[in-house]
């Protein structure tokens, strides 16, 4: 049998069916029973920690039992997902590079323990519910002096991340985002305690590059998997979520394999088996809608899939509806659970929301029209057919240059009574700026994507994106069906554009660029892509050594900005000795203690760790009150008595400096920890490249 038989087997349900694939069918099938395993159990094991969770039951004897039973049902979810053969070399490089990506990230891991940002929430919650079993959070009141304390004006239970619900008799705490990370970082948690909680990203880290490795090996070509899985490997944006608990590490390897089975449905329509096809979209569909129960911002992808289900529907392709239907259901009950277990949050963000739910109705309605006219026989005009390849070409084009150019003609602003915006503007301030706090720095995206790939690589992303357009669109013109890659270039290409446009989030760096982690990796196959044409094109009509120089010059306008970007933050360990300064906390606090915050950063940074991690009992006091010294101190000194009345005691505790416990409280303010650490610098209109010092303090004293 010729070497090159196994080209004329583009994708198999198994290696068994052909057993003269040997090395080549069995690499392919561990790649991807891996990935789409591993996303599988993900999404599968998100939603069961939701119903769990919501009934009290997300503990190790319920939770490990179920999840052990999804693991094996994802096993045969994987398996209906047919297989693309891939080099033994292409697959060892893929696996290795994963493996290096992880190792790094978790040798380098932060210690984000403090809810200052998202990491540190996702943590805590995680560190609650490992321990609390349930969301939302049951307080009980006695715990705190009683439900009289919790109705006294100003003083909460809530903090940042963690939302105050229930009533004074009843108190109950919702934690912010949905319940999916917290989840699966309450699983590390039980099995290696803080160990567990910072390798479990850095892990997910290298099963992403796998992912992202082989949806170009599918997309572009099997040798060029590892080029892509390189290029992600090296993007800081990517190795910073990876070294904390974030929810993208969660996400990102779920929408890869999301995508990828969803071309591969495509391609399985045309070339395998019309029953396979089906029964990888409905694989394609759980992965894609289920995602939300993670990251509610892949309510975006779900939107972009509806115009894919269109096309394909248009075209009577037999994935279509199987597809449509599977992330549908898969959505809506991800959102439903969301909406259970962290409404509060949803009605936060109903701002950022909105505009989506707009443009998915528009979207449906859309696509609606377009199959009535389907029905109806419509067509489009013989102009319209002649010009709209390069019409939608040119189109992308003008869309990139005109977010490229956006700085210079444009300022986004948001309101200025926005709390992000009072952030932004003590930003300013700090760094010399002109203060005005409703700017978004919306226009300088595409600044953002140039400081970690470069210049080059947008231009050629750019550029394959047109051509990829005027590819499939000259398909649909010729009645031909389209290319697999369709659906995957329309949901990365549509999420990337469409958070370059809005990306909705406070515009302080390296934190900001967490917006772009599923448009980095869409710029780093869209030029991989441009590589492997480089090479073809180059391969035919140049020298053999021409050949090699081309394609190397294309994957280093990748790889060199790339990595020269990342090298400053290569050896980064973000606040570390913050785990040192909690234990120091929890070990100056006693049984009994009930924990009052007394100023802002107490406030914003200790209720839940303490209640959490510590298992004190712990109160905050809002702004308002903060900002009345006179009924400060009437209030302190009546939550101490409740609280004495219970057999307790009231610590104070302050973070900011000792002046208020020094004066709420009686006796001198002992100081617990006085300690810096090293975070990340919170820039507006560079690229970070060093850390900046982060004091962390902590004042005790005991209520009157």
């Amino acid at each position: 049998m010729s070497s090159r038989a196994p080209r004329s087997y583009p994708y198999v349900r198994d290696p068994g069916d052909l057993p003269l694939l040997r090395g080549e069918g069995w690499a392919g099938w561990l790649v991807t029973r891996t990935v789409v395993w591993s996303a599988l159990v993900l999404v599968l094991g998100s939603v069961a920690a939701g119903l769990l969770a919501l009934l009290g039951l997300w503990h190790p004897g319920v939770a490990v039992p179920v999840l052990l039973l999804l693991a094996v049902a994802a096993r045969y979810g994987a398996a209906v997902v047919p297989v693309r053969p891939l080099p033994v070399w292409s697959a060892a490089l893929l696996v290795t590079f994963s493996l290096a990506a992880a190792t790094w990230a978790g040798v380098t891991h932060s210690e984000q323990v403090l809810p200052r940002r998202d990491s540190g929430s996702y943590l805590q919650s995680a560190i609650q519910l490992s321990s609390g079993h349930s969301r939302p959070i049951t307080v009980s009141p006695d715990s705190v002096g009683g439900s009289g304390v919790l109705a006294v004006p100003g003083v909460t239970l809530a903090s940042p991340a963690f939302f105050a619900t229930g009533t004074p008799k009843h108190p109950t705490l919702q934690p912010q985002f949905p319940i999916g990370a917290s989840a699966w970082y309450s699983v590390a948690w039980w099995g290696a305690g803080r160990a567990g909680a910072a390798w479990a990203p850095a892990i997910l880290f290298g099963l992403t590059v796998l992912a992202v490795g082989w949806l170009a090996s599918t997309v572009v070509g099997s040798r060029w998997g590892p080029l892509a899985a390189a290029g992600t490997a090296l993007l800081f944006p990517l190795v910073h979520v990876a070294r904390s608990t974030y929810s993208e590490p969660l996400a990102l390897p779920v929408l890869a394999a999301g995508l990828v089975t969803m071309g591969l449905a495509a391609r399985s329509a045309r070339v395998v088996d019309v029953a396979i096809a089906r029964r990888t979209a409905v694989v394609a569909g759980v992965l894609l809608g289920g995602a939300v129960v993670i990251r509610i911002d892949a309510l975006r992808e779900v939107v972009l899939v509806v115009p894919v289900v269109v096309l394909a529907a248009l075209q009577r392709q037999a994935h279509a509806r199987p597809l449509g239907v599977s992330t549908a259901v898969s959505a809506a009950v991800a959102f439903g659970l969301t909406w259970l277990t962290s409404s509060q949050y949803l009605g936060s963000i109903a701002g950022s929301l909105l505009p989506l739910v707009a443009l998915g109705m528009a979207v449906c309605v859309l696509g609606a029209v377009l199959l009535l006219g389907a029905r109806r026989r419509w067509a489009m005009p013989s102009l319209v057919q002649a010009w709209l390849a390069r019409a939608l070409a040119a189109a992308f084009v003008v869309i990139g240059l005109v977010l490229a150019s956006r700085p210079w003609w444009q300022v986004v602003r948001q309101s200025a009574a926005d709390p992000g915006a009072r952030v932004v503007a003590g930003l300013q301030a700090r760094q010399g700026l002109a203060v005005d706090g409703g700017r978004t720095y919306a226009e300088h995206t595409v600044v953002w994507m140039s400081w970690w790939v470069g210049p080059a690589a947008l231009v050629l992303a750019l550029l394959a994106t047109a051509v990829l357009a005027h590819r499939a669109t000259s398909a649909w013109v010729d009645s031909h069906v389209l290319p697999a890659w369709t659906g995957v270039a329309i949901v990365t290409v549509g999420s990337t554009l469409l958070t370059l446009y809005r990306p909705g989030i406070t515009p302080d760096h390296p934190w900001a660029d967490r917006r772009l982690l599923v448009a980095l990796p869409t710029v780093v196959v869209l030029t991989v892509a441009c590589a492997a044409v480089a090479s073809r094109w180059s391969t035919r009509r140049l020298p053999y050594a021409v050949n090699v120089a081309v394609s190397a010059g294309v994957a280093g306008a990748l790889l060199v900005p790339t990595a020269w970007a990342t090298w400053p933050h290569a050896t980064e360990r973000v606040e570390r000795g913050e785990w040192s300064a909690v234990d120091h906390v929890c070990a100056a606090l006693r049984p009994g203690d009930v924990a009052l915050m007394v100023d802002s950063r107490a406030a914003n940074e200790w209720p839940q760790v303490l209640r959490g991690y510590c298992g004190v009992s712990a109160l905050s006091t809002t702004s308002a009150l903060r900002g009345d010294p006179t009924r400060m101190r009437a209030v302190v000194d009546q939550v101490a008595r409740a609280v004495d009345a219970r057999g307790g005691r009231l610590v104070l505790v302050a973070a900011d400096s000792p002046d208020l416990v020094r004066r709420l409280g009686s006796g001198a303010p002992v100081v617990v920890v006085d300690v810096r650490v090293q975070e990340d610098a919170r820039l507006l209109e560079r690229r970070p490249d060093s850390l900046v010092e982060l004091p962390v303090q902590v004042w005790l004293g005991r209520g009157e």
